[in-house]
């Protein structure tokens, strides 16, 4: 902390160095996989579809797709929308219309970054998202 009391930002955490990857469940894996691999365009790393699930790279975040009743965890759909990294929201959004993805709204412009929220087959929200300012800190 500072003097003013007001903790410093760190790098990480003592022991957690990451997010390794962020749990989808799905209902149907072979759609999830259309959805994710063909739609989306996100490398498919895992497809195990007699054990129910399948994982897509992102870049920085493996999205791990899952029959969520079928491995006994209950299906609970992700409302928090996982904001998805693109150069231009507008082209990335033109180009997932094309291949049927219904927008929720109008894409949203905070004055630092594009939004333009969606979801998957199962409800699950996504976000296209894109940083055109820097972040400022209140820390």
């Amino acid at each position: 902390m500072t003097a003013t009391g007001v903790s410093e930002p760190r790098a990480s955490s003592e022991f957690v160095r990451g997010v390794d990857f962020v749990g989808l469940p799905t209902h149907d894996i072979a759609a999830a996989a259309r959805f994710y691999g063909d739609v989306l365009g996100l490398p498919r790393s895992v497809y195990i579809p007699d054990r129910h699930f399948s994982e897509y790279e992102t870049g920085n975040l493996t999205l791990s797709v899952y029959d969520a009743e079928k491995m006994g965890l209950g299906h609970q759909v992700n409302r928090n929308p996982i904001a998805l990294h693109v150069e231009d929201v507008a082209a990335a959004r033109e180009l997932l219309e094309s291949r049927g993805v219904a927008f929720h709204g109008d894409t949203l412009d905070t004055g630092v970054c594009h939004m333009a929220l969606f979801s998957d087959p199962d409800g699950n929200a996504l976000m296209l998202h894109h940083r055109y300012a820097p972040r400022h800190s209140d820390v």
